[in-house]
């Protein structure tokens, strides 16, 4: 399931209803990113912009990447766009296995394409103004050990 949305959704509901769906799993691994400001650097709105459509084509393509690479029963990815506040959910990533290490390794793998190569530009609004978010080298190290 790819969803691309710039609705709120409930992370805990989302867990609950792909779980269900699949009794043949041994594991099941989420993650939750969620919009932050930090103390010394805040912000007080992250903007994601996108065209929704290629957006779902590219995550749909990494996700059946990512089952047939790790034997994955599914994945899912719920990746907001638009205007979100800190504190605002942002983006989910569910993996079913039949054993806990593929699912943990397949959610890392989407999780560091979502990070380097998802089609999504991101600028933080900041008391200054608007800047762009620029990608970090830590990001592309950690998509490095996929390859």
């Amino acid at each position: 399931m790819i969803r691309v949305t710039a609705n709120p959704f409930d992370p805990g509901a989302e867990i609950n209803a792909f779980q269900a769906a699949h009794t043949e799993a041994g594991a099941m691994v989420s993650f939750t990113g969620i919009v932050r400001s930090r103390p010394n650097d805040s912000i007080s709105a992250l903007i994601l912009e996108c065209y929704p459509e290629l957006a779902e084509n590219e995550l749909s393509a990494i996700r059946q990447a990512a089952i047939a690479r790790f034997g994955l029963l599914d994945a899912a990815i719920i990746h907001r766009h638009g205007r979100l506040v800190p504190g605002e959910t942002i983006m989910m990533v569910l993996t079913l296995a039949p054993h806990r290490q593929a699912a943990f390794d397949g959610a890392q793998f989407l999780m560091d394409y979502l990070k380097t190569d998802a089609p999504f530009w991101k600028q933080e609004e900041t008391p200054a103004g608007l800047r762009w978010v620029e990608a970090k080298e830590e990001d592309d190290v950690a998509k490095e050990r996929w390859t």
